[in-house]
């Protein structure tokens, strides 16, 4: 299918928002990606083909980087909803904040470590300056545990450079300001073609792990209960139609996300098979135990470990499924 055009969105957002009931209140919400990557691609789609507004909903879709700052976003309300990685709504859930996750955005590991000519094994990272998006929390913190597996500890064995997500990160990786960088699916196929080493894929050492997650504030979301569900139900109509329509969703990817086509077509056969896009938009629960476990670990908070549902209430997405045939 041929890249659709201005006009053909255009029309495909008419045709979306045409049905929305008269009754139904327009709401405007803010919402956070904590980076514009193919990743985060669902919330672009949402946003911009009318996914959202089909539910009512006029969203500001803002980029934060470096989701510890997106979750101070939303405690101090200048969002509603923040999409970042799930680490940072456990942590900030763990220090007494009011907040709780309601849906998925990336449900598993899509980065690999991308290193210069000299580099080719973990090994060899020994001394490396990687490129990060902050020292704690998002892809930092996944990298981090998969560091120390392979027996490098921070900051004993490499340094970390705050630079920001994939984009910065590949930019400065190009240009010699550091030596290594994790770098999300299909960024790391544009690595590769520039040269670079792939030192190792995330997934291959941790293969379930929640990576990114919508989370809400809990008083605002039972406050605005009807609200949240139609946040959800377009989250899940998003994904569907993503799982559903490989050509134009890839068309679209490659242009919001500045890719190469093949590289976003790829990037889709790999997001939509393995379900790191969860075709309905919901939490990884296995997936996320494994990030609460690695919290407990780096933070050094008392244990024993809890379960991942005490950050989580699906609820809103179930409500939301309800109508469209779902769970």
């Amino acid at each position: 299918m041929a890249l659709p055009g201005s006009r053909a969105i255009a029309v495909l957002v008419f045709l979306l928002t045409a049905n929305i009931c008269g009754a139904q209140e327009r709401v405007r919400l803010r919402i956070s990606s904590a980076t514009k990557t193919l990743g985060y691609g669902p919330l672009w789609i949402a946003s911009r083909m009318g996914f959202f507004a089909k539910q009512g909903l006029d969203v500001d879709l803002v980029v934060i980087r470096a989701s510890d700052v997106g979750i101070q976003a939303l405690a101090g309300d200048s969002l509603e909803i923040a999409g970042s990685s799930s680490d940072a709504p456990i942590a900030a859930i763990e220090k007494g904040l009011d907040l709780v996750i309601v849906g998925g955005i990336i449900n598993g590991l899509t980065q690999s470590i991308m290193a210069a000519k000299r580099f080719k094994t973990y090994n060899d990272l020994r001394g490396a300056t990687f490129g990060a998006i902050s020292l704690t929390s998002g892809v930092t913190f996944a990298l981090r545990q998969v560091l120390k597996l392979k027996g490098l500890e921070y900051p004993r064995d490499y340094k970390l450079l705050v630079i920001g997500g994939t984009p910065q990160t590949y930019a400065a990786l190009v240009a010699g300001s550091i030596d290594a960088a994790a770098l999300s699916l299909p960024v790391n196929y544009a690595a590769e073609e520039q040269g670079f080493n792939e030192i190792g894929r995330f997934v291959d050492v941790m293969p379930n792990y929640q990576l990114a997650a919508l989370s809400a504030k809990r008083s605002w979301a039972e406050k605005n209960r009807p609200v949240l569900v139609r946040v959800m139900r377009a989250m899940a109509q998003t994904m569907r139609w993503i799982h559903q329509n490989k050509e134009p969703a890839a068309n679209y990817l490659a242009k919001e996300m500045n890719l190469k086509p093949d590289h976003a077509r790829r990037g889709w056969e790999f997001y939509t098979s393995t379900k790191m896009w969860h075709p309905d938009g919901d939490v990884n629960l296995e997936g996320l135990q494994n990030v609460t476990q690695i919290y407990w670990e780096q933070s050094q908070a008392k244990w024993p470990v809890p379960s991942a549902v005490k950050y989580v209430d699906q609820s809103y997405l179930r409500e939301g499924l309800r109508e469209l045939g779902g769970r």
